[in-house]
This record gives structure tokens, C-alpha cells and sequence, in this order.
């Protein structure tokens, strides 16, 4: 089952942008939503759903930070159809809004390049 996961996992990180269908990717791996959903969080600590997020979230905030996407733009590549769905889920995962957290992770950059 383990073997499955792995693959079921890099699954999720090439198409995290796409609709998760839990029953879809089961089957695919050939085990039943049940049996998936266990090894999925005995693996990872998080369910699928909570997984996807987290690739979400980190893409965009990649976005963000390194190509210069605002908030709604960021939200909207990673699949997010909703702003402020992801503005909620984004300040959940790290704690403060999108822009304010790439703003202060810039001055924290800037900062550090400073101190050399």
C-alpha cells in the first residue's frame, strides 16, 4: 500500500491545480476510498484533501513571492475558483493574509541580503 501512496502522492503534486475526486484516485491505485484515505494519513499525517491544500498554498505563495502574482492571480493558477476561499485557507496555513505574508517575507529577505 505504501508503494501506491508514493505514486498516488506524486499524482498529487503534478495535478494539485485539478479537482480532487477521492473515488477517482482510489481506484486508479487500485485500493477503496476507505483503505486509501487510512495509508494516505498514516503516511503523510494529513487526509488527501488537506494534502492538496498544502501544494496549493505553497505554489502560490511561490507564485507570489518569486514571479510577481497578486493574491487573486496566485489563487486562480493553483486551482482556487474563489478569492476569498483562498485568502481564508492561506491565512489559516501561514497565519496572515496572502500579500501581507509576501511583503513581509520580502522585507525579511531584504533584510538578511542587507546584513552581507
Amino acid at each position: 500500500a505504501t508503494h501506491r501512496i508514493a505514486e498516488a502522492i506524486q499524482w498529487l503534486r503534478r495535478n494539485f491545480d485539478q479537482p480532487l475526486r477521492i473515488e477517482a484516485i482510489a481506484h486508479e491505485f487500485g485500493m477503496s476510498v476507505s483503505g486509501f484515505h487510512h495509508h494516505f494519513r498514516a503516511l503523510t499525517a494529513m487526509s488527501p484533501l488537506q494534502f492538496q491544500k498544502h501544494l496549493r498554498l505553497r505554489e502560490a505563495r511561490r507564485l507570489m513571492l518569486s514571479e510577481g502574482f497578486d493574491a487573486a492571480s496566485a489563487g486562480y493558477n493553483v486551482g482556487y475558483g474563489n478569492a476569498a476561499q483562498f485568502t481564508r485557507e492561506y491565512k489559516r496555513l501561514f497565519g496572515m493574509p496572502p500579500m501581507r505574508d509576501i511583503k513581509q517575507l520580502q522585507e525579511t529577505a531584504t533584510e538578511a541580503a542587507a546584513e552581507f
